[in-house]
């Protein structure tokens, strides 16, 4: 079983925690974390571009000149695609990006970025953060004492409007449940900091 060392909010070590063998031992399948990423970013999509076609654009009712005598090609409409402020061919219409994967698969994922994440020693696990009031600074400064530098990711236990309020202001840094974890934001934070208690919760929810 993995175990990591535990420090309080002063950035001293206070002891050590084991770690999930399921979550923080498991298999680093790139090519799955590849997929499930690729298919979190296109369900973050809206979809909702849009082009005109032929039909839809203003204008164009009329035939330009007759059909024939003319020594020109003949032509239907002055909105044909071809002509300037025509419609488009083959544009995008509204649809959904929309992927679905089993859910097995995002598990695996996810287990392997954590997995991926402790082998960089990315992982900070904190005793808690324990704010009286919302205060920017002093998330700040835990962060630092934790020498948790670049893109953070804090995972709460459960809804602390302190933290999220406190952390809020600070560009690098994003507060997430642990029942919320997902691959994309996982990869892309440099850190993780994660409060003691959201273990037993991840525990609960990915296992």
């Amino acid at each position: 079983m993995p175990q990591t060392t535990l420090y309080d909010r002063t950035g001293a070590t206070v002891g050590s925690v084991e770690l999930s063998d399921e979550l923080f031992a498991a298999p680093v399948n790139e090519a799955v974390l590849h997929q499930v990423a690729t298919a979190q970013l296109a369900g973050r999509r809206i979809g909702t571009h849009d082009t005109k076609t032929r039909a839809e654009v203003a204008g164009g009712g009329k035939k330009p000149y007759r059909q024939k005598g003319t020594g020109r090609a003949r032509q239907g409409s002055i909105r044909a695609p071809h002509y300037r402020g025509g419609g488009a061919v083959f544009g995008p219409h509204p649809r959904s990006y929309d992927q679905r994967l089993p859910k097995k698969m995002r598990r695996l994922a996810l287990r392997g970025a954590l997995t991926a994440k402790l082998g960089d020693e990315a992982i900070r696990v904190v005793d808690r953060f324990g704010l009286d009031e919302i205060k920017t600074r002093e998330v700040a400064g835990i962060l630092a004492a934790l020498n948790a530098t670049g893109r953070v990711l804090v995972v709460a236990p459960a809804s602390d409007e302190r933290l999220r309020r406190s952390a809020r202001n600070l560009p690098s840094v994003e507060v997430i449940l642990a029942d919320s974890l997902n691959v994309v934001d996982v990869v892309n934070a440099d850190c993780l900091v994660i409060e003691q208690p959201a273990l037993a919760r991840m525990e609960e929810v990915y296992r």
